[in-house]
Protein backbone atom coordinates (compact mmCIF):
# COMPACT_ATOMS: atom_id res chain seq x y z
CA UNK A 1 0.00 0.00 0.00
CA UNK A 2 3.05 2.48 0.41
CA UNK A 3 4.52 1.82 -2.41
CA UNK A 4 1.43 1.82 -5.29
CA UNK A 5 0.00 4.60 -6.63
CA UNK A 6 -2.72 5.43 -4.27
CA UNK A 7 -5.56 7.76 -3.85
CA UNK A 8 -5.34 11.73 -3.38
CA UNK A 9 -7.30 11.31 0.28
CA UNK A 10 -5.28 10.64 3.04
CA UNK A 11 -8.42 9.62 5.12
CA UNK A 12 -9.44 7.04 2.64
CA UNK A 13 -5.50 5.67 2.41
CA UNK A 14 -5.53 5.48 6.14
CA UNK A 15 -8.85 3.47 6.05
CA UNK A 16 -7.03 1.14 4.31
CA UNK A 17 -3.91 1.02 6.28
CA UNK A 18 -5.04 1.22 9.64
CA UNK A 19 -8.79 1.94 9.86
CA UNK A 20 -7.94 2.21 13.83
CA UNK A 21 -6.19 5.30 13.93
CA UNK A 22 -9.28 7.49 12.25
CA UNK A 23 -11.15 8.80 15.50
CA UNK A 24 -14.88 7.30 14.00
CA UNK A 25 -13.26 3.89 13.40
CA UNK A 26 -12.58 3.62 17.32
CA UNK A 27 -14.67 0.96 18.93
CA UNK A 28 -16.16 2.64 22.11
CA UNK A 29 -18.20 1.18 25.24
CA UNK A 30 -21.62 1.31 25.49
CA UNK A 31 -23.19 4.18 26.94
CA UNK A 32 -22.90 8.18 26.86
CA UNK A 33 -19.22 9.60 27.18
CA UNK A 34 -20.12 13.09 27.18
CA UNK A 35 -18.71 13.69 30.16
CA UNK A 36 -15.38 11.96 29.99
CA UNK A 37 -13.00 14.60 28.01
CA UNK A 38 -13.16 18.40 28.50
CA UNK A 39 -15.18 20.47 25.65
CA UNK A 40 -13.49 23.02 23.23
CA UNK A 41 -16.59 26.21 23.30
CA UNK A 42 -16.60 29.04 20.92
CA UNK A 43 -15.42 29.94 18.20
CA UNK A 44 -16.52 33.16 15.76
CA UNK A 45 -15.48 33.88 11.94
CA UNK A 46 -16.33 36.86 10.05
CA UNK A 47 -16.47 38.03 6.46
CA UNK A 48 -14.09 40.55 5.86
CA UNK A 49 -13.04 42.62 2.50
CA UNK A 50 -9.98 41.05 1.23
CA UNK A 51 -10.39 38.26 3.64
CA UNK A 52 -11.96 36.41 6.87
CA UNK A 53 -11.31 36.65 10.38
CA UNK A 54 -11.83 33.69 12.55
CA UNK A 55 -11.19 33.72 16.39
CA UNK A 56 -11.54 31.52 19.75
CA UNK A 57 -11.59 31.87 23.26
CA UNK A 58 -8.97 29.42 25.41
CA UNK A 59 -11.36 27.72 27.82
CA UNK A 60 -12.01 24.26 28.12
CA UNK A 61 -14.46 22.38 30.37
CA UNK A 62 -15.37 19.35 31.99
CA UNK A 63 -19.24 19.79 33.25
CA UNK A 64 -18.69 22.48 35.25
CA UNK A 65 -15.23 22.50 35.53
CA UNK A 66 -12.63 24.64 34.09
CA UNK A 67 -10.38 21.77 32.66
CA UNK A 68 -7.75 24.43 30.77
CA UNK A 69 -7.70 27.56 30.50
CA UNK A 70 -5.40 28.11 27.59
CA UNK A 71 -6.50 25.96 24.91
CA UNK A 72 -5.66 26.47 21.40
CA UNK A 73 -8.80 26.06 19.08
CA UNK A 74 -8.18 28.24 16.18
CA UNK A 75 -5.44 26.72 13.53
CA UNK A 76 -4.71 27.15 9.93
CA UNK A 77 -5.74 24.35 8.06
CA UNK A 78 -3.18 25.40 5.01
CA UNK A 79 -1.63 28.35 3.15
CA UNK A 80 -5.19 29.45 2.43
CA UNK A 81 -7.58 28.76 5.29
CA UNK A 82 -8.29 28.21 9.11
CA UNK A 83 -10.52 25.55 10.88
CA UNK A 84 -11.59 25.76 14.46
CA UNK A 85 -13.84 23.30 16.80
CA UNK A 86 -16.17 23.17 19.50
CA UNK A 87 -16.88 20.12 21.05
CA UNK A 88 -15.30 17.38 22.69
CA UNK A 89 -11.52 18.64 22.65
CA UNK A 90 -9.66 15.95 21.95
CA UNK A 91 -11.23 14.05 19.02
CA UNK A 92 -11.19 17.98 17.87
CA UNK A 93 -7.73 18.06 17.93
CA UNK A 94 -7.19 15.03 16.22
CA UNK A 95 -9.49 15.97 13.40
CA UNK A 96 -8.24 19.22 13.02
CA UNK A 97 -4.63 17.70 12.81
CA UNK A 98 -5.98 15.11 10.59
CA UNK A 99 -8.07 17.67 7.89
CA UNK A 100 -4.43 19.65 7.83
CA UNK A 101 -3.12 16.42 6.67
CA UNK A 102 -5.33 15.30 3.99
CA UNK A 103 -5.10 19.22 2.44
CA UNK A 104 -1.07 18.45 2.45
CA UNK A 105 -1.57 14.93 0.97
CA UNK A 106 -3.70 15.73 -1.53
CA UNK A 107 -1.83 18.54 -2.92
CA UNK A 108 1.43 16.80 -3.22
CA UNK A 109 -0.52 13.56 -4.90
CA UNK A 110 -2.25 15.83 -7.37
CA UNK A 111 0.64 18.97 -7.79
CA UNK A 112 -2.71 21.65 -6.73
CA UNK A 113 -4.34 22.90 -4.20
CA UNK A 114 -7.90 22.14 -3.39
CA UNK A 115 -10.49 24.46 -4.00
CA UNK A 116 -12.33 25.97 -1.10
CA UNK A 117 -15.44 24.08 -1.56
CA UNK A 118 -13.66 20.91 -2.41
CA UNK A 119 -11.65 21.81 1.02
CA UNK A 120 -14.63 21.77 2.93
CA UNK A 121 -16.41 18.84 1.31
CA UNK A 122 -13.26 16.68 2.51
CA UNK A 123 -13.92 18.18 6.31
CA UNK A 124 -17.45 17.36 6.03
CA UNK A 125 -16.80 13.68 5.05
CA UNK A 126 -14.53 13.63 8.33
CA UNK A 127 -17.13 14.65 10.32
CA UNK A 128 -19.52 12.10 8.87
CA UNK A 129 -17.10 9.43 9.36
CA UNK A 130 -17.16 10.57 13.53
CA UNK A 131 -20.71 9.99 13.45
CA UNK A 132 -20.84 6.81 15.68
CA UNK A 133 -18.87 8.72 18.58
CA UNK A 134 -21.15 11.55 18.04
CA UNK A 135 -24.05 9.38 18.85
CA UNK A 136 -22.90 8.38 21.96
CA UNK A 137 -21.86 12.30 22.97
CA UNK A 138 -17.97 12.60 21.94
CA UNK A 139 -19.28 15.62 19.04
CA UNK A 140 -17.40 17.53 16.72
CA UNK A 141 -18.40 20.41 15.36
CA UNK A 142 -15.47 22.68 12.91
CA UNK A 143 -16.11 25.81 11.97
CA UNK A 144 -14.52 26.38 8.48
CA UNK A 145 -13.20 29.51 6.84
CA UNK A 146 -10.37 30.66 4.00
CA UNK A 147 -10.11 32.99 1.43
CA UNK A 148 -11.15 32.04 -2.25
CA UNK A 149 -8.02 31.97 -4.64
CA UNK A 150 -10.86 31.14 -7.26
CA UNK A 151 -13.02 34.20 -6.39
CA UNK A 152 -13.70 36.64 -9.33
CA UNK A 153 -14.00 39.74 -6.98
CA UNK A 154 -10.96 39.48 -4.13
CA UNK A 155 -13.36 42.05 -1.71
CA UNK A 156 -15.65 38.95 -1.38
CA UNK A 157 -13.11 36.17 -1.55
CA UNK A 158 -13.40 35.43 1.97
CA UNK A 159 -15.81 32.63 3.08
CA UNK A 160 -17.64 30.19 5.95
CA UNK A 161 -18.55 27.09 6.20
CA UNK A 162 -20.43 25.49 9.04
CA UNK A 163 -21.36 21.91 9.28
CA UNK A 164 -24.21 19.84 11.47
CA UNK A 165 -22.86 16.74 13.46
CA UNK A 166 -23.78 14.24 10.26
CA UNK A 167 -20.97 16.22 8.33
CA UNK A 168 -23.32 18.54 6.06
CA UNK A 169 -21.69 21.27 4.33
CA UNK A 170 -23.61 25.17 4.59
CA UNK A 171 -21.89 28.12 3.26
CA UNK A 172 -22.61 30.92 6.02
CA UNK A 173 -22.85 34.68 4.49
CA UNK A 174 -21.22 37.67 6.36
CA UNK A 175 -20.64 35.57 9.88
CA UNK A 176 -20.82 32.62 12.21
CA UNK A 177 -20.14 31.20 15.28
CA UNK A 178 -20.00 27.62 16.98
CA UNK A 179 -19.91 26.46 20.89
CA UNK A 180 -22.02 27.00 24.07
CA UNK A 181 -21.44 30.16 23.30
CA UNK A 182 -22.65 31.20 19.85
CA UNK A 183 -25.90 32.02 20.85
CA UNK A 184 -24.54 35.36 22.19
CA UNK A 185 -21.92 35.72 19.94
CA UNK A 186 -24.00 36.00 16.56
CA UNK A 187 -26.46 38.16 18.87
CA UNK A 188 -23.44 40.77 19.37
CA UNK A 189 -22.18 40.21 15.49
CA UNK A 190 -26.09 40.36 13.81
CA UNK A 191 -26.24 44.20 15.35
CA UNK A 192 -22.61 45.26 14.41
CA UNK A 193 -21.40 43.48 11.22
CA UNK A 194 -21.70 45.29 8.40
CA UNK A 195 -20.91 44.15 4.53
CA UNK A 196 -17.10 45.36 3.81
CA UNK A 197 -15.68 45.65 7.21
CA UNK A 198 -12.21 45.80 6.65
CA UNK A 199 -9.86 43.33 8.26
CA UNK A 200 -9.12 44.99 11.01
CA UNK A 201 -12.57 46.18 12.04
CA UNK A 202 -13.36 42.65 11.91
CA UNK A 203 -10.87 41.49 13.80
CA UNK A 204 -11.88 44.13 16.60
CA UNK A 205 -15.61 42.63 15.98
CA UNK A 206 -14.78 39.34 16.81
CA UNK A 207 -12.91 40.17 19.63
CA UNK A 208 -15.81 41.76 21.19
CA UNK A 209 -18.01 38.87 19.84
CA UNK A 210 -16.51 36.85 22.18
CA UNK A 211 -16.22 38.74 25.06
CA UNK A 212 -20.10 39.04 24.93
CA UNK A 213 -20.45 35.03 24.78
CA UNK A 214 -18.14 34.81 27.89
CA UNK A 215 -20.51 37.63 29.77
CA UNK A 216 -23.55 35.00 29.53
CA UNK A 217 -22.06 31.51 29.12
CA UNK A 218 -19.81 30.28 31.50
CA UNK A 219 -18.11 27.96 29.07
CA UNK A 220 -16.98 30.39 27.20
CA UNK A 221 -13.40 32.58 28.87
CA UNK A 222 -12.88 35.68 28.02
CA UNK A 223 -9.84 38.14 28.03
CA UNK A 224 -7.57 37.20 31.07
CA UNK A 225 -5.64 39.87 32.36
CA UNK A 226 -4.34 38.15 35.51
CA UNK A 227 -2.96 35.34 33.12
CA UNK A 228 -2.42 36.99 30.50
CA UNK A 229 -4.63 35.00 28.69
CA UNK A 230 -6.25 36.12 25.46
CA UNK A 231 -8.39 34.61 22.02
CA UNK A 232 -6.52 33.23 19.51
CA UNK A 233 -7.58 35.07 16.28
CA UNK A 234 -6.02 34.31 12.76
CA UNK A 235 -7.04 35.98 9.32
CA UNK A 236 -6.88 34.53 5.80
CA UNK A 237 -6.24 36.85 3.04
CA UNK A 238 -4.42 36.73 -0.13
CA UNK A 239 -1.48 37.23 1.10
CA UNK A 240 -2.05 33.67 3.10
CA UNK A 241 -2.86 33.14 7.03
CA UNK A 242 -1.54 35.03 9.98
CA UNK A 243 -2.09 34.76 13.71
CA UNK A 244 -2.04 37.44 15.61
CA UNK A 245 0.59 37.77 18.18
CA UNK A 246 0.31 37.65 21.64
CA UNK A 247 0.88 40.86 21.89
CA UNK A 248 -1.29 42.09 19.23
CA UNK A 249 -4.30 40.18 21.00
CA UNK A 250 -3.05 41.54 24.09
CA UNK A 251 -3.48 44.90 23.28
CA UNK A 252 -6.63 44.45 21.94
CA UNK A 253 -7.96 42.51 24.71
CA UNK A 254 -7.23 45.38 26.78
CA UNK A 255 -8.99 48.02 24.94
CA UNK A 256 -12.02 45.85 24.52
CA UNK A 257 -12.01 45.66 28.24
CA UNK A 258 -11.61 49.27 29.00
CA UNK A 259 -13.78 50.10 27.19
CA UNK A 260 -16.70 47.18 28.42
CA UNK A 261 -15.43 48.82 31.99
CA UNK A 262 -17.11 52.56 30.47
CA UNK A 263 -20.06 51.51 29.35
CA UNK A 264 -20.59 47.69 30.82
CA UNK A 265 -23.78 46.67 28.93
CA UNK A 266 -22.95 47.13 25.61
Amino acid sequence: MFTNAGTSSFTSFLSKVAPEMLPGRRALPPGMAADLAPHATTIVAIAAAGGVVMAGDRRATMGNLIAQRDIEKVHPADAYSLVGIAGTAGVGIELMRLFQVELEHYEKIEGAMLSLDGKANRLASMIRGNLGAAMQGLAVIPLFAGFDLAAKDPATAGRIFSFDVTGGPYGETGYDAIGSGSLFAKSALKKRYRAGLSVDDAVRLAMEALYDAADDDTATGGPDLTRRIFPVVMTATAEGTYRLTDAETAALGESVVAGRMENPGG
